[in-house]
């Protein structure tokens, strides 16, 4: 029997870029939710390591040699002496290069999917170190709930949020992560926020906390990639108007480096109306409701 995992979309609620590291990397500080919508992973056993691809959005996928899920296998299998591979199988329905992590959460899956079979624990440390050198959201992938998420990715604060009802639009145009931080223009070593900002990192509100309060504490955060990634793509400022024009929109912001963007709704009825009249307006984009948590 194939094992099979799903590899939930990654949504950034807030994204706050600290600075860029002499390394090239940047330091960000991030709030990230799980959207219920997500990618179809499977693992047969066997004696070579594969890919097949799959699903309405397939054919964005590009090269499979260059896929994340293999690379993290690879990586993985660099430190687990006779690690069992096999053949994966991806049900591809999340955009491309869309700033929800897919390929990222395709990784975590996979990474997920090794572990059962070769009987790793969840906290092996192997896991997490092949997660970072795969990506920098791929770690907060692997756990796959509400963090925190600090550093390059590699610093995790569970979080316990709501159900949140959201719509996720993403106007079907790729953006590259790497020229969304080139766009900020940041050099090497440099902050971009105080070192007192720095360490008064975001205050989230404690646990059972309601969704108003939730969105009241986004309100007052950001996404510092919103502005380059709309200089790159200026449908990203359309895909927000049209968020903001729903009822009941509590709050519209992008994700990630773009171009999904979200807007979080009151309850879930306002959001499938929302999602209904985005999708009647733009047929060409790929639109989801839902929820995060």
């Amino acid at each position: 029997m194939p094992l099979v995992e799903e590899g939930r979309a990654k949504v950034n609620l807030t994204l706050r870029v600290i600075g860029r590291r002499v390394d090239g990397y940047h330091d960000l500080e991030s709030l990230v939710a799980f959207a219920d919508c997500a990618d179809r992973l499977t693992l047969a056993p066997g004696a070579e390591l594969k890919l097949i691809t799959t699903g309405p959005l397939a054919g964005d996928c590009g090269e499979t040699s260059d896929n994340l899920v293999l690379k993290a296998a690879r990586l993985l299998a660099e430190r687990v002496p006779g690690l069992k591979l096999g053949e994966f199988t991806l049900d591809k329905v999340l955009p491309v290069a869309a700033g929800i992590g897919g390929g990222s959460a395709d990784a975590a899956a996979a990474l997920r999917l090794l572990a059962r079979l070769n009987g790793l624990a969840p906290d092996d440390p192997r896991l997490r170190e092949v997660a970072l050198l795969t990506g920098a959201d791929v770690p907060v992938c692997l756990v796959s709930r509400a963090s925190d998420m600090t550093g390059v990715g590699e610093s995790l604060l569970p979080l316990s949020l709501p159900i949140m009802p959201c719509v996720l639009v993403n106007p079907r145009v790729p953006v590259a992560t790497k020229d969304v931080f080139a766009a900020l223009g940041l050099r090497s070593g440099e902050l971009l926020v105080g070192a007192s900002d720095v360490l008064q990192s975001s205050a989230w509100p404690q646990d059972g906390a309601s969704l108003e309060d939730w969105v009241e504490a986004l309100a007052e955060n950001s996404n510092d990639l919103e502005l380059p990634a709309t200089r790159i793509q200026p449908v990203i400022g359309e895909v927000l108007a049209a968020l903001n024009a729903t009822n009941g929109a509590w709050l519209a912001r992008m994700s990630g480096s773009g171009a999904t963007c979200f807007a979080i709704y009151e309850n879930t009825a306002e959001a499938q109306r929302g999602a209904q009249k985005i999708r009647l307006d733009h047929p060409q984009w790929w639109v989801h409701a839902g929820v995060l948590s």
